[in-house]
């Protein structure tokens, strides 16, 4: 009789045995699976990417296409622009109206609204909400609830260290000295945004996170990095290579951070003489970000460059900077006749871009008079239907405004007279037209009547002569 439990004893023994054996070869197989896998996941993405590149790589600038434009270099960025930020002549443009995530780069518009609505010693004080919001692999630089620091470090931290968290509290603090909070200066950041004559870009947030109600464009981002460029307070800021924030109320340590834009670091590959300053950003959607800013001593020039490849967005920002430096120069329009309809513009030193080989007589000038009616305006210079500057300038008082080549130019006030004009001689015409069928009617009717009169007196004759034959007849019978 077979014995069931002995037998079982041995069959879980040998089980157990081949168990032990088997196992790390069946663990190996299952981590050489996984890492095949990872792998192919890794080498997909990979793939991907290199596709996206080499595709924004073919996209040729739309400045390309302007006629005796310089031709432009190519450029692995979705859109690309770089502007003189004076005169906002863009001399270099690619797909700059295209909306995209502006990650980081958020940061200037947020910089900017806080250096118009705070001064640099006030408080910046971190609540709750503007720490928990933090996940990991967010850029930040450690601040607590409760922590103040001033606002000056707040935007070191903002600008070199791209701290999301002191962001946040840039914009909750300068919000309450607003007379609201955090969405108070969320709308202050739209409302200027629209005062720069941005017109493709929505904020969401104070530090370009995520969010699908968040973007820009190339153009509004080179708009927004001319004006903060203007601040004695970014330039300094932006410039430095590292800071350091003393200790704080609650913690007794310094927090020293660096600058993250490589192009202002000597020893770096990609620095740039002529680099003072601008902003990096990254995120999964909105791919590499960068703004930046250059002066020669001649131009001073903005780079944007959005949904770029990692470092070839320093690359790009590089061929663009040198293509506009060797390419156009500045033309001071005090030596230029002014366009009709202006009396002279606000900055004696207002000049617009050209290319070299340009003729200033082949710009065109239209002249717009601001909503408030109060002669001032805009005259905006385009050459071969590419905006080379435009200037602030007192105008006359029109109605509408007005386009014309240099030199053959109507002002508002003559489209306006030509306008009265043109009304005044439809009613002359209508009035001179009247009069002469009224004289035709005239010159019939008389022709009729005379007419009528000839064939009376006609009649007249006939029978006249008629009475007269008889009477001779009458005479002959007696």
């Amino acid at each position: 009789m077979i014995n069931f439990k002995k037998y079982g004893k041995r069959c879980l023994s040998l089980f157990l045995a081949a168990s032990m054996i088997l196992m790390p070869a069946v663990q190996t197989f299952a981590e050489e699976e996984t890492a095949a896998a990872t792998t192919d996941s890794t080498q997909t993405a990979e793939e991907d990417r290199e596709t996206q590149r080499q595709n924004c790589y073919a996209i040729a600038p739309d400045s390309n296409s302007v006629e005796n434009w310089p031709q432009g270099p190519a450029t692995y960025a979705d859109s690309a622009i770089v502007m003189d930020m004076n005169s906002g002549a863009v001399l270099y443009s690619k797909q700059i109206e295209k909306k995209h995530y502006p990650a980081s780069i958020t940061k200037l518009l947020t910089t900017l609204v806080a250096l118009d609505n705070a001064e640099l010693t006030d408080t910046v004080e971190f609540s709750k909400d503007s720490i928990s919001f933090l996940e990991y692999g967010d850029a930040h630089i450690g601040m607590t609830p409760g922590e103040q620091i001033s606002m000056e470090d707040a935007l070191y931290a903002v600008l070199l260290a791209s701290a999301n968290e002191v962001s946040y509290a840039v914009a909750e603090s300068v919000g309450k000295k607003m007379g609201g909070g955090y969405d108070t200066f969320i709308q202050a950041m739209n409302d200027e945004s629209e005062k720069l004559g941005c017109t493709g870009s929505h904020w969401m947030n104070a530090n370009g996170l995520h969010d699908e109600q968040h973007y820009t464009t190339a153009h509004d981002m080179a708009r927004i990095g001319a004006a903060v460029y203007q601040k004695e307070a970014f330039r300094t800021i932006s410039q430095s290579l590292s800071h350091t924030i003393p200790a704080t109320n609650l913690v007794n340590e310094e927090r020293t951070f660096q600058q993250k834009h490589k192009m202002l670091w000597p020893q770096n590959d990609n620095y740039y003489e002529y680099c003072k300053g601008g902003k990096t950003g990254y995120t999964d959607q909105a791919r590499t970000t960068l703004v930046t800013m250059a002066d020669n001593g001649d131009m001073q020039l903005v780079a944007v460059v959005l949904y770029d490849f990692g470092t070839d967005a320093y690359i790009d920002t590089r061929a663009m900077f040198d293509y506009a430096y060797s390419n156009f120069s500045k033309i001071s329009l005090k030596d230029q006749k002014l366009p009709e309809g202006v009396k002279s513009y606000e900055d004696e030193d207002a000049y617009i871009v050209l290319p070299k080989s340009a003729q200033f007589s082949d710009v065109k000038a239209e002249v717009k008079e601001d909503s408030n009616k109060d002669g001032s305006g805009t005259v905006t210079f385009t050459y071969k239907g590419q905006e080379v500057g435009s200037v602030k300038a007192a105008i006359e008082k029109t109605e509408e405004s007005s386009a014309a080549v240099l030199g053959k130019k109507k002002d508002k006030t003559t489209s306006t007279v030509v306008t009265g004009i043109s009304k005044f001689m439809k009613i002359v015409i209508g009035v001179v037209i009247a009069v002469v069928i009224l004289l035709i009617i005239i010159v019939v009717l008389a022709n009729y009547r005379k007419q009528i009169r000839r064939h009376r007196r006609k009649k007249g004759k006939r029978r006249n002569a008629k009475s007269g034959n008889v009477k001779r007849k009458k005479k002959r019978r007696r």
